[in-house]
């Protein structure tokens, strides 16, 4: 009776601390994901005050959570929208890939922590945080500018190639040699392929399956079937956060509406407690020693993200301005990157306070660099030349479009993880 007690009185206190950390980074414009982070750090062993009855609980609070974060944002996208971007944007995405994976990959080998570290940094460093960039460009009110469609694209490639890079990455954690690799790959892919088939010949025939007028019902229709496919997806390698990433996408239409209002209340708690736990999980005096290469690998791939935007929108067909929109609309990670270390830091625990410390800079300098990037290096240019009056436009005040792309008004909105919201 005792142990409930504590229990409940630790959950309470965090879940009511998490309520006002959200409404505080509402208030002053910041994403709540470091906030929440620190105040893992500040529960944890080695923190301020310690939890102890409530560990347990939030360790599979998190589980939910991840899965909650990746069917919400299955439920954004549509098999045709993840397929036509497959075509337009793959150049996009590869030159992404290159640019941002990198530096991750490179800063795992030149720490000597062996290459499946490695390739768990280079996928840390190479996802941006759909749900800080959604906060960002509907708080800046850019949802209806030309370079938009080219972030969002950028964005579905990402979260597409998760489905792919994370079985693979588990595999690798697990030690599964060469051919077990290849053969968690194949079933990946082979998962991947059979569910946009389904979602794109038979989405409505499934929709209609699952659908239901009783809120209760589709409520526990859709997580129900979420669950179960995340656990099987888990016996096979193949990561719970893909497969309920790929039960979003199989749903479409005023069945994926509905789930998608009844469940981010949900996914709000359970991704608030996510973050809290995998900073919980984070020995508070192990950042310091990585604060250096973590501000390093920050600064570096903020200004390969902006490059991957520029190259994107020029791509597009879009001017300087729209291009510097897009690249600095990209640089904040956020949930993905913590999601991938939460896997790694089991194989390589130097992971964890190199990845808290990496988001924590990126999560915060984002909204900084989306606001910031085109007008302070347009100022910049226009002083460089001869008798310029020193005068300049608001941010994301140029190349605007009365109409915002269709289908992605609420593509992105219901993404955020804040209060929380922010899920990729």
């Amino acid at each position: 009776m005792h142990d409930t007690a504590a229990l409940l009185i630790e959950l309470g206190a965090v879940i009511l601390a998490l309520g006002l950390i959200g409404r505080f980074a509402g208030r002053i414009g910041l994403s709540p994901i470091p906030l929440y982070l620190l105040a893992g750090l500040a529960f944890g062993h080695g923190g301020l005050l310690p939890l102890n009855a409530s560990e347990d609980f939030v360790a599979v609070g998190a589980e939910i959570g991840v899965i909650l974060l990746l069917l919400l944002l299955g439920l954004e996208y549509s098999a045709t929208e993840l397929v036509d971007s497959l075509k337009t944007q793959y150049p996009s995405g590869a030159v992404d890939f290159v640019l941002n994976a990198t530096p991750g990959a490179a800063a795992a080998l030149l720490l000597g922590w062996g290459p499946v570290a490695a390739v768990a940094l280079a996928g840390i460093t190479w996802i941006s945080s759909s749900g800080v960039i959604a906060k960002v460009l509907t708080d800046l009110g850019r949802l209806g500018n030309r370079e938009t469609p080219v972030i969002l694209g950028v964005l579905v490639i990402e979260d597409l190639s998760m489905a792919v890079y994370l079985p693979l990455l588990t595999a690798l954690l697990a030690g599964v040699g060469l051919a077990g690799g290849s053969i968690t790959l194949l079933i990946a892919l082979g998962t991947i392929g059979l569910v946009l088939y389904v979602a794109l010949r038979h989405g409505r025939l499934l929709s209609r399956a699952v659908s239901s007028d009783n809120p209760e019902m589709l409520l526990l229709v859709v997580l129900g079937l979420t669950v179960l496919v995340a656990g099987i997806a888990q016996e096979l390698q193949v990561s719970a956060a893909v497969g309920a990433f790929l039960v979003g996408i199989a749903l479409s239409g005023e069945v994926a509406e509905g789930a998608r209002e009844l469940l981010t209340p949900l996914r709000d708690l359970f991704a608030a407690v996510f973050f809290v736990f995998f900073g919980l999980s984070t020995d508070p005096a192990a950042i310091p020693p990585v604060l250096l290469p973590a501000l390093l690998l920050a600064g570096t791939t903020a200004l390969t993200k902006i490059a991957t935007g520029w190259y994107a929108a020029r791509r597009a067909g879009i001017g300087p301005r729209g291009r510097l929109r897009a690249g600095g609309a990209l640089v904040a990670r956020g949930e993905f990157s913590i999601v991938i270390a939460g896997l790694a830091v089991a194989s390589e625990p130097r992971i964890g306070p190199l990845a808290t410390a990496y988001v924590l800079i990126l999560v915060v300098l984002g909204p900084i660099a989306a606001r910031w990037t085109e007008p302070a290096l347009g100022r910049a240019r226009r002083l460089r030349r001869p008798g310029h009056s020193g005068r300049s436009g608001g941010p994301g005040h140029a190349e605007h479009r009365t109409d915002p792309p269709p289908g992605h008004e609420q593509l992105r909105e219901g993404v955020e993880v804040s209060g929380p919201a922010e899920a990729r």
